[in-house]
């Protein structure tokens, strides 16, 4: 069943009935200040931090779903509507919202009043844009009431819902004109406040929440809007708010605009107070002086849909399956983007408050992120790698606003480190930008080196970290947060160096071993190509070792195992009861190569399709497990067939669908995209229930009740892996330290396609032949009209287009 359709010419979702299985939903801001916003127009706007600088309250866990946004309530009579439906839900004479890139329009309809709301975030201001278009569609004249809502979180998200015996007594507001300032905590010592203004002069107004809504009463019926008249409230303590209301006389025909602006101002210290207890509002002023007509709104608009042109223009196809077309050149590559924004802390799903900014998160959503914008990839780089520590390892998570490591989750994810080198090499390839390098950054626990030396105590951390077997240390856990093998919580900075095989934690990482391989040769590649000729030797000689410790230690005969246990048992193994075979050592370890020459590795992935593989995607492992195991931690805590416990988890299957194109076989790694990807699964919406046209973390799997359900959506590392996969390993357009590498790996019956790939500020036109209709192999490549050997595209610095053809064979 579908809830609405795909408008690939404008770039937009069309969702044509707001009751949605679950809120479907957009973000707005490009760089610092967003707002979430559902299709019934709820949602939560913050700057920079969602948890140290919220502007706007939501409530998670709510009932109804999704009812607290920014509302706009029309009174007709007796009548009162929203154009997005919520939070009055009253039935419309027609609805629809459209989520583009980087905006939302809502258009509702009820007794020949149609209003129409446009919500985006400007390229370069902390603020966002509602305009509100409202219009009499019949022959009489219409008297309405139009109410603007917001309510104010006061910035500390995680504190604004648990210290009310403060918070209730803090909330200052003042109003100016149509103007509406949130000034709470602005006398604390802080220099920042918020504001939302409406460009004409209002009715009345309220900003104390208790006053608006009426006692016992929801913003579904607020008393002021059913009465028709403003308060006039000023809240001293309890919510505060900001409404508008404004009187409306429409002409039979006529329309007429309302622009509403919810911004975030920041003063410099000096310039925090005008007099005692008045705020400085002249930045404010200014800011509001660029959004006071329809001309402006169009021109901010018309800027931001050029930037999300311009910035996806850098890879686009053309091919004969309007899905990838569509997911590629649209929905994937945005979704990359709001991934490296948010990591994994604000969502419908994350409430923004305890995650913040994911150390392995942010440095793998770089990996479908860095061909976008390279420069903010490489400032990414740099904040992330000061949050590790001198011995090599990590803080798990840091503060987006302060960069500081969260010492509430510490360290000892045992995968951290080897990630960093991950996305430091991908933007190196994508980019030639070995400068980067040679920043020095901070350890977190002192001290400081260049993000080369970051990369080596990253590298050399592993090679210190290894357990009996001779496989890498798990730690606290690995990518798997779930798999804790040693049930033990390592403190800030912490070392399992200090552990050895009798006196601590001594659980051994497949996984791991698999990564090290991988970005191990990474790393040797670019100390290579510093120079660094010892360095490259030493860790390809550590990768060999790690690689053949993978085929004897980490393999169970038709599988690779997942891992060893504090007690040196087998996990992921035929001898195990359950839980016998996982995905992620099958994927990781293969895509690095493992096995491939041995002929193992294909047999790894023939079991991954015999016993993980199911219609709505492939399972994280199998058997379930049906018991708590103490031995295996949380991953036990699940019901079968959800989350780590057999659920299918989209991010790692794009590692078994380009573990497929290693070994050559292409109908098999498209049919593993297919199947976890949104435009392909927008029939099923009604059982797949997020949204169909963005990426999910997880799918219920086959031993659950609600298979084929998806959890989690938007801020998954399944985004930025999905978009390698499709566009680097089955497209096959693959950026190297040499050049372009052109390395298709296509179904036999996908067909011939184009590609348009700027790379190191040149455009490549990429043409796909196939005529023998292969799934692997590049048989000649023609550059700007001559035959060169191999399939690299050597980069010829100051080149600014290049014309490539790739035949199959």
């Amino acid at each position: 069943m579908k809830y609405g359709f795909f408008d690939d010419a404008s770039c937009e979702y069309v969702i044509t009935t707001p009751e949605t299985p679950l809120p479907w939903i957009n973000y707005l801001g490009c760089k610092d200040f967003f707002t979430l916003v559902s299709n019934t127009c709820g949602g939560y706007s913050f700057y920079k931090d969602a948890k140290l600088l919220r502007l706007t309250r939501y409530r998670y866990n709510n009932v109804p779903y999704d009812n607290n946004g920014q509302y706009f309530y029309i009174k007709d009579g007796a009548d009162v509507w929203n154009p997005g439906w919520q939070p009055v839900k009253r039935t419309l004479d027609s609805y629809e919202c459209r989520h583009g890139l980087g905006y939302s329009r809502f258009t509702g309809s009820l007794n020949q009043v149609s209003a129409q709301v446009l919500s985006f975030v400007p390229l370069n201001d902390s603020c966002e844009v509602s305009r509100l278009v409202l219009t009499n569609n019949g022959s009489a004249a219409k008297e309405l009431s139009l109410f603007s809502y917001v309510e104010w979180c006061l910035w500390n998200a995680d504190d604004d819902m648990k210290n009310f015996q403060r918070n209730l007594s803090i909330g200052e507001m003042e109003i100016e004109g149509s103007t509406i300032y949130h000034k709470t905590e602005y006398r604390e010592r802080r220099n920042h406040y918020a504001l939302y203004s409406v460009n004409c002069p209002v009715d009345g107004f309220d900003t104390s929440r208790d006053a608006f809504l009426g006692a016992y009463r929801s913003p579904s019926d607020p008393a002021v809007v059913m009465n028709g008249k403003a308060s006039n409230s000023v809240a001293h303590g309890w919510s505060p708010i900001a409404s508008h209301q404004i009187n409306v006389t429409l002409a039979p025909g006529e329309s007429r605009s309302f622009i509403f602006v919810l911004a975030y101002v920041e003063n410099k210290e000096e310039e925090k107070w005008e007099a005692p207890g008045i705020i400085n509002k002249t930045k404010a002023h200014e800011l509001l002086s660029r959004y006071q007509s329809d001309d402006d709104v169009e021109k901010a608009y018309a800027q931001l849909k050029e930037y999300w042109q311009e910035l996806l223009s850098g890879y686009q196809i053309q091919s004969g399956c309007e899905e990838v077309n569509r997911m590629v050149n649209i929905w994937n590559q945005y979704q990359c983007m709001v991934t490296f924004n948010m990591s994994r802390s604000a969502s419908y799903y994350e409430s923004g408050i305890g995650r913040g900014m994911g150390f392995r998160d942010s440095c793998q959503d770089l990996l479908g992120f860095v061909h976008l914008i390279p420069e903010r990839a490489r400032e990414r780089i740099l904040d992330i790698a000061s949050a590790q520590f001198g011995d090599g390892s990590t803080y798990h998570q840091y503060q987006p606003l302060t960069k500081k490591g969260n010492a509430d989750i510490g360290g000892g994810f045992n995968d951290d480190p080897l990630w960093l080198i991950a996305g430091t090499s991908a933007y190196i390839k994508e980019t030639g930008d070995f400068s980067i390098l040679d920043e020095v950054v901070t350890f977190d626990d002192g001290g400081e080196g260049t993000l080369f030396e970051h990369l080596t105590r990253s590298f050399r951390f592993t090679v210190t970290h290894k357990g009996p077997h001779g496989l890498p240390l798990i730690g606290r856990a690995d990518w798997n947060d779930c798999l804790n093998l040693n049930c033990f919580s390592a403190q800030p900075g912490e070392s399992f160096q200090t552990f050895g095989p009798s006196e601590g934690p001594v659980a051994e990482s497949v996984f791991i071993g698999g990564m090290f391989v991988k970005y191990g040769e990474e790393y040797a590649a670019i100390a290579e190509s510093l120079g660094k000729k010892e360095i490259a030797e030493d860790a390809r000689r550590e990768v060999a070792a790690m690689y053949d410790t993978l085929l004897q230690a980490g393999w169970d005969g038709d599988w690779f195992l997942r891992a060893y246990d504090a007690y040196g048992q087998k996990v992921g193994s035929s001898e195990c009861e359950e839980g016998q075979i996982f995905i992620e050592p099958q994927g990781f370890c293969v895509l690095a190569g493992v096995g491939v020459k041995e002929g193992k590795a294909q047999q790894a992935l023939d079991s991954v399709k015999e016993r993980l593989d199911s219609k709505y995607g492939i399972m994280l492992l199998q058997p379930a497990y049906t018991r708590y195991h103490l031995e295996l931690g949380e991953i036990t805590s699940y019901p079968p067939g959800y989350k780590e416990n057999a659920g299918i988890f989209c991010h790692n299957n794009p590692w078994v669908s380009i573990a497929e194109t290693v070994i050559g076989r292409g109908g098999r790694a498209f049919e593993i995209y297919k199947k976890t990807c949104p435009a392909y699964l927008e029939g099923i919406s009604e059982i797949h229930r997020t949204e169909p046209y963005c990426y999910s973390q997880m799918i219920a799997g086959r031993d659950a009740a609600t298979f084929g359900e998806a959890k989690n959506s938007w801020l998954t590392g399944t985004a930025a892996w999905t978009f390698v996969n499709i566009s680097q390993y089955i497209l096959g357009i693959q950026p190297s330290l040499d050049g372009l590498c052109i390395n298709p790996c296509v179904p036999a019956d996908f067909g011939d396609f184009t590609i348009t790939r700027r790379f190191r500020g040149a455009v490549y036109h990429i043409e796909v032949k196939n005529p023998g209709h292969l799934e692997k192999g590049v048989s000649s490549l023609i550059v700007d009209g001559e035959t060169i050997e191999g399939n690299v595209v050597p980069f010829v610095e100051g080149k600014k287009e290049y014309h490539v053809t790739a035949v199959m064979g």
